[in-house]
This record gives structure tokens, C-alpha cells and sequence, in this order.
């Protein structure tokens, strides 16, 4: 198993397509509700332990080999919102043209047959981490800073935020992380029925609203 496999799967600069999408942080930056690198640190947390949760157990059940068919079911009943459930597709296949142009393999040639138009991003992480000999703790710790590191560079250019400080958020947000990577690698060991189902109405609500403006800077 290779360390440096999981830097370059969690590095902002693979090209995954995160860049493009904010977490949920727009919308709530138009209402408001992050003004400023405290804010954004409650937002973080509340995403992490609610979708972060999910979809790190998830990934980690990708990672150790579950039935993709069922996982991205799974993915499917965890993301009430139409507009979630087609962003997170469009970053699964953009990841999956990532991961199988860096770490080719049969199992990622499949999943992306079975799905031609994108399986949920998670269960695509988890495989991906799967073909770099990577864990489903590796899968999950992936999947957990995602969770918080979308919204946090994002925050960055919509509020124009010090860097300095979006990153000290992240630091500070570590501990969390370490115990939801835990607590989803746990669960995925014990079949896809015990994988978590945390949701966040209001990030559902606001990613509908979000869909339909007119003109964003991100696309969700």
C-alpha cells in the first residue's frame, strides 16, 4: 500500500473536477449564513458529520470490494435532491476518467461500463482508491476532507478569505475528520446495511435553489 497514492488522490490538483463545484458554500454564502472563517468553520463541521459521513462510508465500502451495483444504490437513497444526485454523477465520471487514466484496471474498466454516464463520485473514489492500493481507512479519510476542503477553497473566492485562515480551518477540523473516517470505515465493514445515512435537509433545499439561478460561479 502506498502513502504517496493517497497524496495524489486527495491532492486538489488531481483532475477530479472538484474545482468546479463548492460544497453547498455558495448558497450559503448568498444567505448569509458564512460570512466570514468561523462560519465557514461551522459549515464544514455540520457537512462533514452529516454528507461527509455518508459518503466516506461509502467510499470505504467501495474500497474494500462491496458490489458497486448496490453501493451506488445506496449513494442513490442517500441523496434525496435531483440536483445533488446529478452532481455527484457528473463528478463520478469525471473522476473515473482521472483514476483510470492514472491507476488502469478491469474492476474501473467495469464500473464504468455498468455506468456510462457516472456512478455516484464516493462509490468511484472508493474504487479508485482500491486500484491504487490504497484501504477503505484511505478511502474514507479522502472522502472526509473532500467534504470540508470543496467548501473551504471555494469560500476562498467567493468571499475573497484570507487562505491563510480557510486552511486553519481545515486544520483545526482534523480531529473530526480522523473520527468520521473512523467511524464510516467501521460501518462499511459491517455490510452495505450498516453504512451511515447522515443527511442535511437544508443543503438539499439550498442545492435545488442553486440549480436554478441564472448565473453562479459554481456548478453546485
Amino acid at each position: 500500500m502506498s502513502r504517496a497514492a493517497l497524496l495524489v488522490l486527495a491532492d486538489g490538483r488531481f483532475p477530479a473536477g472538484g474545482h468546479a463545484h463548492s460544497g453547498g458554500a455558495e448558497p450559503a454564502v448568498r444567505a448569509g449564513r458564512i460570512r466570514d472563517a468561523r462560519d465557514l468553520e461551522g459549515f464544514c463541521r455540520g457537512r462533514l458529520h452529516t454528507t461527509g459521513l455518508t459518503s466516506a462510508g461509502l467510499a470505504a465500502a467501495a474500497a474494500l470490494g462491496a458490489d458497486p451495483v448496490a453501493l451506488d444504490a445506496a449513494a442513490d437513497a442517500r441523496t434525496p435532491s435531483p440536483a445533488l444526485r446529478a452532481a455527484t454523477r457528473r463528478l463520478g465520471r469525471q473522476l473515473m476518467r482521472a483514476a483510470r487514466a492514472t491507476w488502469p484496471c478491469a474492476e474501473l474498466d467495469a464500473l464504468a461500463e455498468a455506468f456510462p454516464r457516472g456512478a455516484h463520485q464516493p462509490v468511484v473514489l472508493g474504487a479508485t482508491a482500491r486500484a491504487a492500493g490504497l484501504g477503505p481507512e484511505d478511502a474514507a479519510h479522502c472522502a472526509a476532507y473532500e467534504s470540508v476542503s470543496g467548501p473551504a477553497t471555494a469560500a476562498v473566492r467567493l468571499l475573497s478569505l484570507d487562505p491563510y485562515e480557510a486552511t486553519a480551518v481545515l486544520a483545526r477540523l482534523a480531529p473530526d475528520m480522523d473520527d468520521v473516517a473512523a467511524r464510516a470505515t467501521a460501518a462499511a465493514r459491517r455490510g452495505t446495511d450498516a453504512l451511515p445515512a447522515a443527511s442535511a435537509p437544508l443543503l438539499d433545499i439550498t442545492a435545488e435553489q442553486h440549480a436554478a439561478w441564472p448565473v453562479r460561479l459554481f456548478a453546485s
